[in-house]
C-alpha cells in the first residue's frame, strides 16, 4: 500500500516482509495506529513487553521483533524524551574510555559506529573529522598517537580514513579560529554525527516495521504477577488517563534513568543501581567559530566537544551528578559558564551568552558504585533478571545499542517457552537506508520533479532516507507544504505534518523538540514556528480551537521555564524553575505511586 496515505492504516504489528527501504502502515505511526494498538495490548498476549522508548527500549524491540517474537513496547512520554534525544549527537568509540582501559567498550563501540555508518543507518549516521590539538611538546604526540592507532584498529574494518598527524600550522589551517598558542600541533581523526531523536524514533517504526506494537503516552503503572513470576504490566494512558493489563511471558525494563523507580514499582531488589548524571550543551551560530573540522578538547575532568551541527555548533558537555527531576534536567548559569569558559581558552573570538542559540540538558544513566565522580562512573552496560520474567537493562553508550538490545533479549530467552534464533539485527537496515545512496545520486533529478531546490533534497535524504518520497507525496496538490516554515526555515512544511501522520508525534513540543531540532536551534526556541506548526498537525491529531490554544500555552510555558531556569546559579533552583512548567501529556503521573512506600506528590 503507498505510504503516501498514512491516515490509511492497517492492525499495527502485522507487516514485515517488505522491505525496509518503504514505509509499510504497520510503521507509519498514525492517529489511527495508535488507537489500534491500545486495543492490540489489551486484548492479546506478548511474548515481550519492553518498558522505554529510548534507544535501548526500542533497540531491544527491534531485536525481538526481528527474531520473530511477539512485541509490544510502551512509552510514558514520547520516544526519545529522555536521555536519547539530548546526548552530544555521536555515534563514537569513545576515544576518552581508552584512558580508563575500557579496551572492550571502545572495540564494541567503534564496530557498531561503523554498521551504523555503512549499513544500518547511513541516512542518519555521518562521518565527521575532529581535531585533537596538542598542547605539549614531545610526550604528548606519541602518547596521543597509541591511542589514537587502538582507535584505527580496534572494531574491525573502517569506512573513514586514519589519524592524521599536523604541525600547529597544519592544524590552524583546519581550525584557524583557535589561539596560537593554543596548541603545539595536533591530529586529525574521524568519528560520526547523528540526530539522536531522529535515530530513536526511525528504530521504533522499524520495530514497528517488523511487527512490533509500539505506543507512546502509555506509562506503566504496575505489574502483574502470577505466583512469584512477573506475568506483565498495568499501562496508563498519559492523555485520557485510561488503563488496561498487557499480558506477556516476559518484561524488559529499559528505562534508563527511571530504572530504580520501576524497580521500586516492581517490588524487586534490583542487582544494580542507576545514578544519573547531568550533561549540558549549548548552540552557537556557525559563524562564531572559524573551523573547518569538529574538536575534542581536554578538560580538568573530561572532554569537551565542538560539534558541527547543520549551521549551528554544539559545545559540551558537563559531567555532574543529578538527584532532582529525572524527566525534565536542568541546565544552569555554572553550566553555561563552565562550557563558555573552557571552550573560550581556545578561542581567538570568544563566545558570549548572547552567543548562545539553545541550550539542552540531558541525563547519562550510568552503573553507581564505580567511583564517587561521575565522568569516571562506568558506560558499560548490566543485564540482570530481578525476578522471573522480569529482565532489566541499564547503563551503556547510546552507540552500542545494539548490543544492548540483543543481550536484553538473550537474557529475556531464559522466561519463554522455547529456543529464539540468535540476534539479527546487524542486518537490518533501519528504514529509510535501502536505496538511500541511490537517492542522493538522483538529488537533482527529485529536486526538479518536485520543484525544490536540491539543498532541500539533500536536507529531507538526511532525515528520511528513502523514505524522502512518503513525505513529499504528502504535498501532492498542496504546493504550500514545500514552503519553509516562517519561523523555522531550515525545516518544510510537509516535515511537521508527517510527523503527526507517521512519526508518532502527539503533541507541539514533539514536534519542534524531538522530530525537529526547532527548540534548540532558534534563539526563540521555536515560538516563532509554533503556531504555524500546530495548524499543520491540529486536523491530523483532531485538536479544537482549544487543544491548539492549550498546546501553544504549554508550549510557551516551557520555554519561559527554561530560559529562566538557565539563568539560576544551582540545580536546586533551577529545577523547581523547570518543573513548575505544564506537561504536555496531561495524565502523566511523576513519580508513579509505589503502594506501600510514601512519595512526593505527582506534579499532575
Amino acid at each position: 500500500m503507498n505510504a503516501a496515505n498514512p491516515e490509511t492504516a492497517t492492525t499495527p504489528g502485522t507487516s514485515g516482509a517488505a522491505s525496509a527501504g518503504v514505509a509499510t502502515t504497520a510503521s507509519l505511526l498514525s492517529p489511527e495506529y495508535r488507537s489500534q494498538a491500545w486495543d492490540r495490548l489489551g486484548s492479546e498476549e506478548f511474548d515481550v513487553v519492553v518498558i522505554g522508548g529510548g534507544i535501548v527500549g526500542v533497540g531491544s524491540a527491534l531485536d525481538a521483533a526481528t527474531r520473530g517474537l511477539k512485541v509490544a513496547l510502551v512509552e510514558a512520554r514520547d520516544f526519545a524524551s529522555g536521555t536519547s534525544s539530548r546526548s552530544s549527537k555521536m555515534f563514537h568509540g569513545g576515544l576518552r574510555y581508552l584512558e580508563q582501559l575500557e579496551f572492550g567498550l571502545v572495540r564494541e563501540a567503534l564496530h557498531e559506529r561503523e554498521l551504523s555508518l555503512s549499513t544500518l543507518a547511513p541516512h542518519l549516521v555521518k562521518p565527521l573529522p575532529f581535531l585533537a590539538p596538542l598542547t605539549k611538546r614531545v610526550v604528548e604526540r606519541p602518547y596521543m598517537a597509541a591511542g589514537m592507532f587502538l582507535y584505527d584498529t580496534m572494531g574491525g574494518a573502517k569506512s573513514v580514513p586514519a589519524q592524521k598527524h599536523l604541525t600547529r600550522a597544519g592544524a590552524l589551517r583546519l581550525a584557524p579560529g583557535l589561539k596560537r598558542g593554543a596548541l603545539v600541533g595536533g591530529i586529525r581523526y574521524f568519528d560520526t554525527v547523528v540526530d539522536d531523536a531522529r535515530h530513536t524514533m526511525t528504530v521504533a517504526r522499524t520495530a514497528a516495521h517488523y511487527g512490533a506494537v509500539v505506543r507512546t503516552s502509555t506509562q506503566v503503572v504496575d505489574f502483574l504477577r502470577e505466583a512469584d513470576r512477573v506475568s506483565g504490566v498495568v499501562v496508563r494512558d498519559s492523555e485520557t488517563g485510561a488503563t488496561t493489563e498487557i499480558r506477556s511471558t516476559v518484561v524488559i525494563n529499559a528505562t534508563g534513568v527511571w530504572t530504580d523507580e520501576l524497580q521500586a514499582l516492581s517490588h524487586q531488589k534490583g542487582r544494580f543501581r542507576v545514578r544519573a548524571s547531568k550533561g549540558v550543551h549549548i548552540l552557537v551560530p556557525r559563524d562564531r567559530i572559524v573551523s573547518d573540522v569538529a574538536l575534542i578538547l581536554r578538560t580538568e575532568k573530561s572532554v569537551l566537544f565542538v560539534i558541527p551541527w547543520g549551521i549551528h555548533w554544539i559545545i559540551g558537555t558537563t559531567d555532574t551528578d543529578w538527584n532532582l527531576d529525572l524527566a525534565h534536567p536542568a541546565a544552569t548559569a555554572t553550566d553555561i559558564d563552565y562550557i563558555l569558559d573552557h571552550v573560550n581558552k581556545v578561542l581567538i573570538t570568544e563566545l558570549t551568552r548572547e552567543d548562545i542559540t539553545g541550550v539542552y540538558a540531558g541525563l547519562r544513566p550510568l552503573l553507581a558504585g564505580e567511583s564517587d565522580e561521575t565522568s569516571k562512573l562506568s558506560r558499560e552496560h548490566a543485564v540482570a533478571a530481578i525476578a522471573p520474567g522480569l529482565v532489566t537493562i541499564a547503563g551503556g553508550k547510546y552507540t552500542t545499542y545494539r548490543v544492548m538490545g540483543s543481550d536484553a533479549v538473550d537474557a529475556a530467552e531464559a522466561y519463554l517457552p522455547h529456543k529464539i534464533p540468535a540476534s539479527c539485527t546487524e542486518k537490518v537496515p533501519l528504514l529509510g537506508a535501502d536505496g538511500y545512496y541511490a537517492l542522493t545520486n538522483q538529488t537533482t533529478s527529485i529536486a526538479r520533479e518536485h520543484d525544490v531546490h536540491p539543498h532541500r533534497v539533500t536536507h529531507l535524504l538526511n532525515r528520511y532516507g528513502s523514505l524522502i518520497g512518503d513525505v513529499l507525496a504528502l504535498a501532492e496538490g498542496d504546493r504550500s507544504l514545500l514552503e519553509p516554515l516562517a519561523g523555522a526555515p531550515q525545516y518544510l512544511r510537509v516535515e511537521a505534518l508527517y510527523a503527526a501522520k507517521a512519526e508518532g508525534a502527539l503533541h507541539l513540543e514533539d514536534v519542534l523538540a524531538r522530530r525537529t531540532r526547532i527548540s534548540i536551534e532558534y534563539p526563540d526556541r521555536g515560538l516563532e514556528a509554533s503556531a504555524e506548526v500546530a495548524d499543520l498537525i491540529a486536523p491530523v491529531l483532531g485538536w479544537s480551537a482549544a487543544d491548539i490554544a492549550r498546546e501553544l500555552e504549554n508550549y510557551g510555558a516551557r520555554v519561559a521555564a527554561e530560559i529562566e531556569s538557565q539563568g539560576m546559579p544551582d540545580d536546586e533552583t533551577a529545577d523547581a524553575l523547570r518543573a513548575a512548567a505544564p506537561e504536555a501529556r496531561g495524565e502523566i503521573l511523576e513519580p508513579v505511586p509505589v503502594p506501600g512506600v510514601e512519595h512526593r506528590a505527582s506534579r499532575h
